[in-house]
């Protein structure tokens, strides 16, 4: 994942409404008025969390087939497996370095 869309994915999930959204979003796609009446946030105030899930690639917008006007939002699976694989790398980094104090520990005490 290049550092500009992880940079994007985690400025988009650092706002709970936003994680809370991907929340409801992983049962089903929804319409924004349902994403805004279950987070209890305003219309337009969901509206902007949304262009921001969008922009950062987590969420797709598509327009109902029987009403234009209607938006439906769906969670786009590739944000979120490049962000565990991320996750994934930095934990085995982390782990690298706990093993490598751990042995010094061990050396320091003989």
């Amino acid at each position: 994942m290049s550092k500009a869309k992880l940079d994007r994915t985690l400025a988009a999930l650092a706002a709970p409404c936003r994680r809370q959204v991907i929340d409801l979003l992983r049962e089903r796609p929804r319409r924004a008025g349902e994403l805004a009446d279950a987070t209890r946030t305003s219309f337009p105030a969901m509206s902007r969390h949304l262009r921001a899930l969008r922009r950062s690639g987590l969420v797709d917008e598509e327009r109902d087939e029987f009403d234009s006007r209607v938006r439906v939002y769906r969670l786009r699976p590739e944000p979120m497996a490049e962000l565990k694989a991320w996750l994934e790398h930095t934990e085995n980094a982390w782990a690298g370095q706990l093993r490598a104090f751990k042995a010094h520990l061990r050396k320091t005490k003989r």
